[in-house]
Parts: C-alpha cells; structure tokens; sequence
C-alpha cells in the first residue's frame, strides 16, 4: 500500500492525467458520453483506495482541498461576464432562479421523505446535490468541504448527480415538440426570444489554444493569493456552532473574490486559460476526495436515484408555475432548467435545440449558476438540516 504523500499525490496526478486525456481523445472519447470525465476521476481514486493501492488516511488529502479547492474556485469565477448575464432581460433571469428555487424546495421535500430509508446524515448531501443542480461539479465540490459531508453521504450523491442529469437532458430534448402547443396554452410572450436575439452577445469560451508556462504561473499566483486572502478573512469572521464553519466562510468569501476580480484586468488571464487551470485543480481535489472514500458507500445510491427523481419533478412543478406567471415561453423553460441540472456543457445544447442561434442563452444562465451555486447549495443544506 502507497503510504507516502509525495507517491500519493504522484498517482492521484497519474489518475486524473490518464482520465482527462482519454477523455479528450479522438478514439477514446465517445467512452464518455455516458459516464463524464468527472465521474471516473472520483470513482478510480475511490477503487484504489478501497483495493488497498493507497492508504485512504493521509493526511495529505486534508491539504490537497484546503489549499487547493478555494485556488480553482478563484480561477474558474475570474471569466464570468456580468454584463453579459445582466443582458438576458428579467424574465430569462427571473426564470432561471425560480427553477433554482425548485431544486432546493425539492431537495428539502426530498429529504424529508427519503429520511427514514437514507438516515438524517444526508441532509448536508442533499445540500451538495443541490449545490450542483443549481450550479454545478465545482459548486458541489466546494459545498462538499465546506460542511465536512461525509465521504460515505458524498460519494452515492456522485452517482445521482451522474444519472439522473441525463436521463433528464434526454426527457427534455424529447420534449422539443410540444413547444409550439406549450407556448399557444400559456399565451407565451415570445417577443422576448427576439429581445433575446437582439441583445445577448455570441458568449464563446476565450481560453487559449496554447497554454504558456508563463501564464500558468501567473494564474497560480493570483489563484493561491485570492484562497490565501479568503482564508485571512474567514478567520475574522464569526462561526456558529454545527452551522457555519472556519472554511465555509473561506468558501464564500473566495467564491465573492472570483466574481470581484471578474471586473479587473485580471480577466484577461483567460486567453492563456486560466479557467482550464482552474479545473485542473478542481479535477486534483475530486481525485483526494475519492480517495478517501469506499467504493461500499455508493450502496445507497438507488433509493437516492429515486429522490433525485423526486427533486426534478418538483423543479419541473415550480417552473412551470412561474413560466404560467410570467408567459415565458417554453424556450426558457427549457433552458432555466438545463442550466440549473445540466449546467454549462449540455445547457447550451438543449437552448439550440430549442431555438437554433439562442445556444448563448443557455450558456450564460449556466454560468450565473456557477456563480450563485454554492451560496444556494449551503442554504439548501440548511434547511435540510432543521427538518
């Protein structure tokens, strides 16, 4: 059994390094369509350990996360474009919101119907598969450290969080031709998809075809100075008991110091891809995650199928009351939802298949999501946690 931090970290490296070039690799890559890139660098670390290759008690996990996952989350918020986001119009925002209200009054009704067959422990579970149904893999993440969810709560959530998204990207795709009949019984307003047309800029990702070594390391300085001065001020800030912790303000704080240096010039670290950057050290944090969980903790993961069933259908219920008030037609529906339970890989793809050229739409509400994710995440939790 590999005991010692630096081989530790050498395999975990290994591991992700392996994943992520399959992945994006010609031949290779369709073995993830159904089963992302996500999933296989949290389960085979989580194999290993359980094999008996690593040691699942190392205490240099511990660092991997507490250093490393407030510097990502610092790298992935430093693209986001408000304006942008702002140009969506109140009802396109509006509309995204209210299906995240959805997912977390599901989670919360969830929880307080599959308690006795999950156990009261996975309230702040709940929180973490909210966290990514509002946002997304890097807000679950960070929800995951900032409560201390169990590793045996976490890792069956991975699960729910890998299936049922896409049975419900399928559902909605399939769903693209009751549009018409959707948007003539609610007497949709769909002037706004013309506003929409006209006022949403073509939002392209502006990474870098070539890192530099120059640029990387730039990045890390400013990644590691914005976690290092979230970590300052989390320790000037009041906790409350079984609540908020040291590191849950650290979490929120550096998730405000991304979106703040988002309005600098220090935004322009995207054209050497700072954000891949950022999930390179996300994707280093899921590998110590896994590691230290078992592979005998996923056996829950059927009956929280079932709940995270039970959360969509209340998402789903939610929507369609609040595009009934607003007359928004089924276009955002579509693509309120997709962004919150998709997020920014598969919400772009459902909005065009809803309205060819509007794919952009889609894609900024899920970036609002990356944004406001791990505050809902943490909220959600809580009011698990009191029922």
């Amino acid at each position: 059994m590999i005991s010692h931090p630096l081989l530790i970290i050498v395999v975990l490296l290994g591991i992700e390094a392996l994943v992520m070039g399959l992945s994006r690799h010609e031949r290779t890559k369709c073995c993830f369509d159904k089963l992302p890139a996500v999933f296989w660098i949290y389960f085979l670390p989580m194999l290993a350990a359980t094999c008996g290759l690593i040691t699942p008690n190392s205490p240099v996990y511990g660092m991997i996360t507490t250093w490393l996952l407030p510097a990502s989350l610092v790298l992935l918020l430093l693209p986001v474009d408000m304006k942008a986001i702002l140009r969506l119009g109140p009802t396109a925002l509006a509309m995204f919101f209210i299906g995240a209200a959805g997912i977390i009054a599901g989670a919360v009704l969830s929880f307080a119907l599959f308690k006795p067959l999950v156990g009261r422990e996975f309230w702040s579970g709940f929180g973490t598969l909210s966290a990514s149904w509002t946002g997304g893999s890097a807000n679950m993440i960070a929800v995951k450290e900032a409560l201390s969810v169990p590793d045996a709560v976490f890792a069956p959530m991975v699960i729910v969080d890998t299936v049922v998204p896409y049975l419900w990207m399928g559902i909605m795709i399939a769903m693209v031709g009751l549009q018409p009949a959707f948007d003539r019984w609610n007497r949709s307003d769909r002037t706004i998809l013309d506003q929409l047309g006209e006022h949403v800029v073509q939002h392209l990702a502006t990474c870098g075809s070539r890192r530099t070594p120059a640029g990387i390391g730039i990045a890390l300085c400013v990644a590691f100075a914005g976690s290092g001065a979230a970590h300052l001020i989390a320790r000037q800030l009041p906790r409350i008991q079984d609540v908020v912790t040291s590191y849950t303000w650290t979490i929120m704080v550096v998730s405000l110091i991304g979106i703040l240096l988002s309005f600098s010039p220090l935004r322009n670290l995207e054209r050497s891809g700072a954000s891949r950057t950022g999930y390179d050290l996300l994707y280093f944090v899921l590998t110590a995650i896994g590691a230290k969980a078992s592979v005998a903790s996923i056996g829950s993961a059927l009956v929280l199928i079932a709940a995270g069933m039970m959360i969509v259908a209340i998402h789903a219920v939610v929507l369609l009351i609040g595009a009934r008030l607003m007359r928004a037609p089924m276009f955002l529906v579509a693509a309120a939802s997709q962004a919150n339970i998709g997020g920014v890989a598969s919400a772009p793809i459902v909005a065009e298949v809803y309205h060819p050229g509007l794919a952009s739409v889609g894609l900024l509400l899920a970036i609002l999501g990356n944004i406001v994710g791990t505050w809902l995440g943490i909220l959600s939790a809580q009011l698990c946690r009191m029922m």
